[in-house]
């Protein structure tokens, strides 16, 4: 296999193993025993109340942001969370967009999406709605209709794509004119030395997959979005820090001048729109976005 396919058959793996066990013998994102994964949630945004209406196991602590917060979800809209895992903010956004709206999660891993589609029975049980469901799927290739949703959120998941241009592609293809992105990522404050990039367990850490933040800046652009907001979140990294997280604890070692991970990651909030006057440099002609 290429370089590229052995990485990500490697982070398909590890998250196959977060859904079925719990755990990850290489740490995703967030995942470790140093730290709880209510409390974390609690660090970067949750409120108790949101996570006690959660089905019980939907939190893997696999979040570095709250992206249903920014994305202020309104009554009827379509949402789509990329990398939906067991369905934490699917399950958060649901009630946002009531009866008459649709929550889709899309994940690559058959073992999250099978684990998702069994909470959405306690999911309807205590919220009396009908209206998330989970497809399996990549985000370069979503498996969603062109120009079909309102809101496009991700939760620490578009770091982990070998082409992250394209993903940013998809996201302008499947929203509506006048649709906004509400995206939580992991992105960089400057370049990471090559030794931290080596590190293996470091792709589905949500590391060395991460991009300077300009870099984002630039891709989301290219695809045709405007307004683009990114905004850096400390607390994340912050929490995994003091938590002596083994990942980021490699990281600050292998850093020069005595700088802590905090110093160079960040968790990011992503805010863009899709342009409603067609004044981008695409036109969102059909297949223009996912060339």
């Amino acid at each position: 296999m290429s370089t590229n396919d052995t990485i990500r058959e490697q982070i398909r793996s590890d998250y196959a193993s977060v859904a079925t066990t719990g755990g990850c013998c290489a740490g995703a994102c967030g995942v470790t025993e140093s730290i709880d994964a209510a409390f974390l949630a609690k660090q970067i945004g949750y409120t108790k109340e949101e996570l006690e209406a959660l089905p019980s196991d939907a939190n893997m602590g696999l979040s570095c942001g709250n992206p249903t917060v920014i994305a202020a979800l309104k009554e009827g809209e379509t949402v789509l969370d990329l990398g939906s895992g067991g369905g934490f903010d699917i399950f958060l956004a649901g009630p946002k967009v009531g009866k008459s709206g649709k929550a889709i999660g899309i994940d690559m891993t058959h073992e999250m999406i099978t684990k998702a589609r069994k909470n959405i029975g306690q999911y309807r049980e205590s919220t009396g709605l009908d209206n998330v469901e989970f497809r399996l799927g990549e985000i370069e290739h979503l498996p969603v209709a062109d120009n079909s949703v309102d809101v496009v959120i991700s939760n620490c998941v578009l770091n982990l794509s070998l082409d992250k241009q394209q993903v940013w592609n998809e996201i302008a293809r499947v929203l509506k004119p006048g649709g906004r992105v509400a995206v939580s990522d992991i992105a960089l404050l400057k370049p990471l030395p090559a030794e931290v990039k080596s590190i293996v367990e470091s792709w589905a850490g949500c590391i060395a997959g991460a991009i300077v933040v300009e870099e984002m800046r630039e891709q989301m652009g290219n695809a045709g979005l405007k307004d683009i907001s990114l905004t850096p979140r400390p607390h994340y990294v912050e929490a995994l820090v003091a938590a002596n997280d083994p990942l980021y604890a490699k990281v600050t070692e292998l850093l020069s001048d005595g700088k802590s991970a905090s110093d160079v990651i960040t968790s990011l909030d992503i805010e863009a729109t899709r342009p409603t006057d067609g004044s981008d440099e695409c036109g969102y002609s059909e297949g223009c976005c996912s060339r």
